[in-house]
């Protein structure tokens, strides 16, 4: 039995290219007493793999040259000497871009497919969901009939975070690019405004957008986007700080915003790493799944079959290109037959 992984060959400096990966198929290890082999369904790509691709101090180490790409995935349990899971299970794990996943089991989160499609395990019921809940309620502190503003409204996470923002009684307004995301965020997820940074001038389109200016900025982007979002700051603002994905492929130091707003403010940025919240797990699902199965809370997938596609939808990603949270379907889902 082999199993197919795709490694980090080299470190990308700037734009991530395809010489930065290499697919390679290795023998597969003996099941040992205790483990559990499952075949991975789906892997999940996110824009924090691009900071593990790269070797600087970061919050987390970096994948080693050589080793498979890190990555949450569903998989189904093919064999087990472990009493906890069964052949036919179907487990969240985080088992990075390769077919086959072994361990103990200690790393397993049993799923299951009558709840929810297994696919939001790692989509709106998992990681992004959960960044979004911790991000917006617990940094953001909205209260009703506050003002919004969500970069990258479109993605896994800023898709959640608008739409609780809309539960809360606040006014959404997203920041998307494209004129088919903007209408996707607007007409089926229900923001109140959506800005397309890509066509429009952002700041005076925020501003219309805004006319109470912004209370809570949803950080996911950076750039062009965070210059006009913290000159229309309110007094004691709030910006959770998620990501910068218009700066992950940068090369050298990328410049900075204009902070000024924020002191003149006292605006807080809070940073943080959904890893360091996994208390709010349960909070986060008994509040939220609720919403997704009574459609409160709509997702979108981005599905790309294949693990070889893997390395271009993940540039995809870090291009804007994916449309919904970005999935590869390594094996079939016998859940979708």
């Amino acid at each position: 039995m082999t199993n197919r992984r795709v490694l980090l060959r080299s470190r990308p400096s700037g734009k991530v290219g395809h010489d930065n990966f290499e697919i390679r198929d290795v023998a597969m290890p003996a099941l040992g007493d205790g483990q559990v082999l499952r075949r991975t369904i789906y892997l999940s790509l996110d824009p924090y793999m691009r900071g593990r691709m790269s070797d600087a101090p970061s919050y987390a180490a970096p994948v080693t040259v050589g080793e498979a790409m890190c990555g949450h995935t569903v998989s189904q349990v093919i064999d087990s000497r472990n009493a906890s899971f069964r052949q036919g299970d179907f487990v969240a794990a985080y088992d990075g871009w390769q077919q086959y996943g072994i361990s103990d089991g200690r790393d397993l989160r049993k799923l299951d497919p009558q709840a929810a499609p297994i696919s939001t395990a790692i989509g709106v019921l998992g990681m992004p969901g959960l960044t979004a809940f911790v991000g917006l309620i617990d940094i953001g502190q909205p209260a009703a009939g506050e003002t919004v503003v969500v970069a990258a409204a479109a993605g896994a996470v800023g898709s959640v975070v608008g739409q609780l923002a809309k539960i809360r009684g606040c006014r959404s307004v997203g920041v998307a690019g494209s004129d088919a995301k903007c209408r996707y965020v607007v007409d089926e997820l229900g923001f109140d405004a959506c800005v397309n940074y890509k066509q429009d001038d952002v700041y005076t389109a925020l501003k219309t957008a805004c006319p109470r200016r912004i209370d809570i900025y949803f950080e996911n982007v950076g750039g062009v986007v965070s210059a006009a979002a913290f000159r229309l700051l309110n007094r004691g603002a709030r910006i959770p700080l998620c990501g910068l994905i218009a700066e992950y492929n940068a090369r050298g130091e990328a410049p900075g915003p204009n902070l000024l707003p924020v002191l003149v403010n006292r605006a807080m940025i809070r940073g943080f790493i959904v890893s360091d919240h996994v208390d709010r797990t349960v909070a986060f699902i008994a509040e939220v799944a609720p919403y997704v199965r009574a459609g409160r809370i709509k997702y979108r997938e981005d599905i790309t079959d294949g693990l070889d596609a893997a390395p271009e939808a993940f540039m995809g990603l870090l291009e804007g290109r994916n449309f919904g949270k970005a999935l590869v379907r390594v094996s079939p889902d016998p859940t979708h037959p």
